[in-house]
């Protein structure tokens, strides 16, 4: 652990800035543009973002790989007798079995290992997460029966979980919630292009079957686990601890002074504009059990828990299933094949990230439109799926999942940005902690559904055929129309009832005394307007 110190002559600075931010009448016009230089915020948040979202990019790239590397090794090698099925003999009710196991242990740990990380270095958790996730994705080269891939993926699930929705808490730490729709967009991408290149590189393994007395899907778990390793070692020096306000330094305690020590996120000039417009991060207090009740029983988690739990669980679906999908429009295509046609799907998954979630960010206050035309784009999808195309030519379906790949892309991010930005102000660290991990972990309940019980878990439904899969994707459809269904009741009690913080709101120049009060920083002063399209990519 470590204890925070101010440091002389710089702690009085910040206490002469305190008391100059509470007795400026003037403040908050100062913060809505009038006085203060944007340009220069906006060039401090330019430097938390070279710093944290190539990271966060490659740690999720990887960590994406080794968690769905498991869905075309169902396919890796059949002619050869050698995808996963034929070499742990496995029947398909067992593989959705292991499949599942993955998400129930995912929705046990999630919000207990998203709050230790908040007791905690969040930079240490983040690097422990994905040095268990390469070491677990490792042994699973070594699986040789059922049991082994239903034990492996339940601890991957364990050691994984908390990695998604402590990303998200993570990034509350150095930005307003506004703003962090386009950064969780930026880095959601990584599970995109994982998804398209784990495709084509599997391709690759496919060729090294044999070799070393290992088949390829072997060679695949092996070495990405060992990429995951590698990574997870240097988030140590790559990931900046949590901010520090001028003046205060970190003194390191118990095991924590044997741990590398990443250089601050921000210094001199910048930090001191940070605390300014952020102030809110720099004054948390040690949150209760009863701070933590009182995120639990806020009625608000539940429509963003229904949002994700379908979209998150037709995504698993068609990340776990794409390529015995695609296998079911076309039986006689080839393994190499398969993993090519399953690539383009996340591309314009990519796409749709790219383009949607920075006017989500502008327009922050139609938050629910943003995440409705996308999952309305996906319905559409899978409706061409299921009944577009002939038996002469079946490929019109294939395109029907081109449309889900688009409208999955910005659905994920744009969850997890409204739950930040209706708990931050609310419940304050411990709200967007504990409500980011409930979204994300119950959500996955979604997954649980589409990797157990739909495809090839559901025996009736995958008899070969025009017809297969057709009752898959017709639920899929359903649990959609439920998201949509949840989103427009959020807006519409938002609305009624407001979303206004528990507690008094106090000055941005303010300290909280016990957690008593809201921090009503200049960050949060400029969220109560909206920005538009003006300097949309090109001068953020």
């Amino acid at each position: 652990m470590r204890r925070i110190l101010p440091h002389e002559g710089i702690a009085t600075q910040v206490m002469e800035m305190e008391n100059e931010a509470k007795g400026n009448a003037a403040s908050e016009d100062r913060e809505m543009g009038n006085g203060v230089d944007i340009a220069r915020i906006e060039r401090v948040y330019r430097k938390l973002d070279l710093r944290i979202i190539p990271a966060f990019w490659v740690l999720y790239f990887v960590c994406s790989a080794i968690r769905s590397n498991v869905g075309l090794s169902q396919t890796m090698n059949t002619a050869q007798g050698h995808d996963l099925a034929q070499v742990l003999h496995l029947t398909p009710k067992q593989i959705s079995t292991g499949l599942a196991l993955f998400y129930v242990a995912y929705v046990t740990f999630d919000l207990p290992s998203n709050l230790v990380m908040t007791r905690l270095s969040p930079h240490v958790w983040m690097s422990r997460i994905v040095i268990c996730v390469g070491i677990i994705g490792s042994c699973m080269a070594a699986m040789k029966a059922a049991w082994s891939l239903y034990l492996l993926r339940f601890i991957l699930g364990v050691v994984i979980a908390g990695m998604w929705p402590g990303m998200a808490y993570y990034l509350t730490l150095f930005y307003p919630p506004s703003r962090t729709g386009k950064r969780i967009g930026y880095y959601f991408t990584a599970a995109q292009v994982s998804a398209a290149v784990v495709g084509l590189v599997s391709a690759g393994f496919q060729k090294m079957d044999g070799l070393g007395g290992l088949v390829g899907f072997q060679w695949m778990f092996l070495l990405y686990g060992l990429v995951g390793i590698i990574v997870g070692i240097s988030l140590l020096w790559w990931l900046p601890d949590r901010p520090l306000a001028p003046g205060e330094i970190s003194v390191r305690e118990g095991w924590d002074k044997w741990l590398p020590q990443s250089r601050p996120a921000l210094t001199g000039e910048d930090a001191k504009i940070h605390y300014e417009d952020l102030t809110r991060v720099y004054h948390r207090h040690r949150w209760t059990l009863k701070d933590l009740w009182h995120v639990l029983i806020d009625w608000r988690v539940w429509p963003l828990l229904i949002m994700y739990f379908g979209v998150v669980g037709v995504g698993i679906g068609v990340q776990n299933y794409g390529t015995v999908i695609i296998q079911g429009i076309n039986p006689n295509l080839t393994g190499v094949q398969l993993s090519l046609l399953f690539a383009p799907i996340w591309v314009m998954d990519l796409i749709a990230i790219l383009l949607v979630t920075p006017i989500s960010d502008r327009f922050h206050h139609h938050r629910a439109l943003f995440f409705s035309v996308p999952v309305l784009i996906q319905i559409t999808g899978l409706l061409v799926t299921t009944y577009a195309g002939s038996l002469t030519n079946p490929w019109p379906r294939y395109g029907g999942l081109l449309l889900i790949g688009f409208g999955l892309g910005p659905t994920v991010p744009i969850t997890m940005t409204w739950t930040n930005e209706i708990f931050q102000p609310r419940h304050g660290e411990v709200g967007v902690a504990a409500a980011s991990a409930l979204v994300s972990g119950l959500g996955n309940l979604g997954s649980i559904l589409t990797t157990y019980a739909l495809y090839t878990g559901w025996p009736a439904d995958s008899v070969p055929g025009r017809n297969k899969y057709r009752n898959s994707n017709l639920v899929m459809i359903g649990i959609l129309c439920l998201s949509i269904l949840s989103a427009v009741v959020m807006t519409v009690l938002l609305k009624v009832v407001g979303n206004g913080p528990r507690a008094k709101q106090i000055s941005s120049g303010s300290s909280t005394s016990g957690g008593e009060g809201v921090i009503l920083d200049g960050a949060a002063r400029r969220e109560v307007q909206e920005r538009g399209l003006g300097r949309l990519w090109f001068r953020r």
